[in-house]
């Protein structure tokens, strides 16, 4: 026989923290008692449900990296000079792209904030469920050729591929290896069938061929990437200048 007062106690041993939680909260407020049974079972099951939900998002948020971990869409500053279209973020807000398993690129000058607006779409996907990993192109390189020296990269091949959302930070900084071109190529390819791309770069796409070494990696890449895509250019100020100025 189980005494109620160790309930909750019990619940947490299955791993039904929400419901634990939910239950002490129930015996220790009057209001419940006189509640119908399922009643009280219902509210303990969403409660369950919520805290599993909100237990997920934690974790693909911490597994992301994001670089802004803050960011969030609805804290997109619309100054005319930046040159972004509401109507455009508010209709990528929906995240229909992501289901449609399309990319976003974002381009424009150093500061203008391509890599917060990026890790607020990340944080989207996170919230909608969505595996995603954030990397700066440099990183991505250095782990691609520390891979291929030490044999770890099958492991970082999987961990890129599988990701719902894949953002890369800041393309074309000292322009893609000759060597990875191909490993790059299959990379993408194959994430291609799984999720999406969000990629951010100082240089407009048609600048994106002199990056690469082997204009057929180029071609290919790019196909994968530029035609599945929307583009959004930002102008104006770096925002961390205007920020600057704005606590001056």
């Amino acid at each position: 026989m189980i005494i109620a007062g160790t309930i909750p106690h019990k619940l947490a041993q299955l791993g039904l923290h929400g419901m634990a939680e939910a239950l002490e909260k129930q015996q220790s407020e009057p209001k419940f008692t006189d509640m119908p049974f399922e009643q009280r079972l219902g509210l303990l099951i969403e409660q369950e449900l919520l805290s599993k939900d909100a237990r997920k998002i934690e974790r693909l948020l911490k597994n992301a990296k994001l670089r802004y971990s803050q960011a969030v869409l609805e804290d997109i500053d619309y100054r005319n000079q930046r040159s972004l279209d509401p109507l455009q973020l508010q209709t990528l807000a929906t995240g229909e792209w992501m289901r449609q398993k399309q990319n976003l690129i974002l381009t424009g000058t150093t500061g203008t904030g391509k890599s917060w607006i990026a890790c607020a779409f990340g944080q989207q996907a996170c919230r909608r469920g969505l595996s995603t990993l954030y990397m700066t192109a440099t990183r991505l390189f250095e782990n691609l050729t520390l891979g291929m020296a030490d044999g770890s990269l099958p492991k970082l091949r999987r961990q890129l591929i599988s990701a719902s959302l894949l953002i890369i930070d800041d393309v074309g900084i000292g322009g893609v290896p000759a060597q990875l071109g191909p490993i790059l190529l299959e990379i993408l390819d194959q994430q291609s069938m799984v999720g999406s791309l969000i990629l951010t770069s100082q240089y407009p796409t048609n600048k994106w061929y002199e990056l690469f070494e082997d204009a057929t990696v180029a071609d290919a890449i790019l196909d994968r990437i530029v035609h599945r895509a929307h583009p959004i250019e930002l102008k104006g100020e770096s925002m961390r200048k205007l920020k600057g100025k704005n606590t001056s």
